[in-house]
């Protein structure tokens, strides 16, 4: 026998569910059920394949998340309003300098979510080659699910099951601090960009740090204030290198 339990939890982030290239109709409506099992309703498509009857019949109850999904050309249309990008990978590495695809598990990431505010997206890659690593240089965080190594890769719509259940757990009551927005965030890696050329960062490390700045700000999660005190700082000392060059050169 199987017992659920309903909890009455506060209202979950606004999440923005985002399934790249599908290829299997059933499995879009099986993730459409499945958000609807834990309280999520918007759904994003990036070139999917056609959504028919056997996505309708998998949907059940969530055929309105279903009709409702959005359509887009390409990733970057469809994270333009996003404030905070989620990557799900089957592939992990233990290997600091391998960064792009170091993730946490579903458990620790819905932690640091829950916290948030503003528009985050979950990115759910193809059934057979998953998130590309120039859309996974787009995400601030990268989660995966721990399985065998015999067969890591799960099917999408059980992953999509996993990863609604811990965010739906960690969902909590408590007043939450405000969080900067996805504009104040990258003008705060502008500012970062700004430093590295001040000091004369070389050129050939800029790429893989910039990107291990931003991961690093994703798992920390600062709040609006912190962001603004840390934008403040590396933009002052951005500044205060480039007028010492400029007084050198004269």
């Amino acid at each position: 026998m199987i017992i659920i339990y309903l909890y009455k939890v506060s209202q979950m982030p606004d999440y923005f569910v985002l399934l790249v290239e599908p290829k299997t109709e059933g499995n879009v409506g099986a993730v459409a059920r499945s958000m609807m099992n834990f309280g999520l309703n918007e759904l994003g498509l990036v070139n999917p394949c056609e959504i028919g009857d056997v996505a309708q019949k998998r949907a059940m109850k969530a055929i309105g998340i279903l009709e409702g999904a959005r359509t887009f050309d390409s990733l970057e249309e469809a994270l333009a309003d996003m404030d905070f990008v989620v990557g799900t990978s089957g592939v992990n590495t233990l290997g600091e300098r391998r960064f792009i695809r170091i993730a946490l598990t579903p458990e620790e990431a819905s932690e640091k979510l829950s916290e948030m505010d503003g528009k985050i997206a979950l990115l759910f890659g193809r059934e057979d080659f998953g998130l590309l690593n120039e859309e996974l240089k787009r995400c601030d965080m990268l989660l995966r699910i721990p399985s065998s190594e015999e067969y890591p890769i799960l099917n999408i719509s059980h992953a999509a099951n996993i990863l609604f259940y811990e965010l739906f757990k960690h969902q909590s009551e408590k007043e939450k601090p405000r969080e900067a927005s996805g504009f104040e965030k990258e003008k705060l890696y502008e500012h970062f960009e700004r430093l590295l050329d001040a000091i004369s960062y070389p050129e050939h490390k800029k790429g893989r740090t910039k990107m291990m700045f931003r991961r690093l700000m994703g798992r920390a999660t600062p709040s609006k204030w912190e962001f603004h005190a840390m934008m403040g700082v590396i933009s002052s000392a951005a500044d205060r290198l480039n007028r010492n060059k400029s007084k050198m050169k004269d």
